[in-house]
């Protein structure tokens, strides 16, 4: 995979996750090209289109577009696969996950990508695990965000 996209139907950005370095110009000229040609297709049309020398491979879920550009072997059914494998797990983080989930909190959104794709390529699988160190490090951030008396930090407790 070479970069997801996460933008609403008006077509503004909300998650974007860039699997090989290019510069910030060259994000947002690719962002712009990309989203206006989602948006422009008619929802009854395939979900794949060939653009450059990568596939285009997207899915809307509500208000939702989530596209991905993988290479041109690669298979497209997998790739949507990954795409709906990712919005079950935010689903079952969020519970019903929608826009303004995505919107107040990114960094999750980011964590959970971070935590189901590594480097552009599924890492984890199984839905269970991936929840599993995503509880895990919420666990670890209440802790370390938990107020603690004085004597508590200096170990005489």
């Amino acid at each position: 995979m070479q970069f997801m996209l996460l933008f609403s139907r008006q077509g503004k950005l909300r998650l974007q996750k860039w699997y090989i370095p290019l510069s910030d110009t060259q994000k947002k000229k690719i962002s712009r090209e990309v989203i206006q040609m989602v948006l422009a297709r008619k929802p009854k049309m395939c979900s794949f289109l060939e653009w450059r020398d990568l596939k285009i491979v997207y899915k809307r879920y509500a208000s939702l577009y989530f596209c991905c550009a993988v290479e041109d072997q690669e298979n497209e059914l997998i790739t949507l696969e990954i795409i709906h494998r990712y919005v079950e797990l935010l689903d079952k983080y969020f519970g019903s996950v929608c826009e303004l989930d995505i919107i107040f909190n990114f960094e999750k959104a980011y964590y959970i990508l971070d935590e189901f794709i590594l480097g552009g390529e599924a890492q984890e699988t199984s839905k269970k695990n991936v929840l599993k160190a995503i509880e895990q490090a919420d666990m670890l951030q209440e802790e370390a965000e938990a107020p603690r008396s004085v004597l508590e930090e200096i170990g005489l407790t």
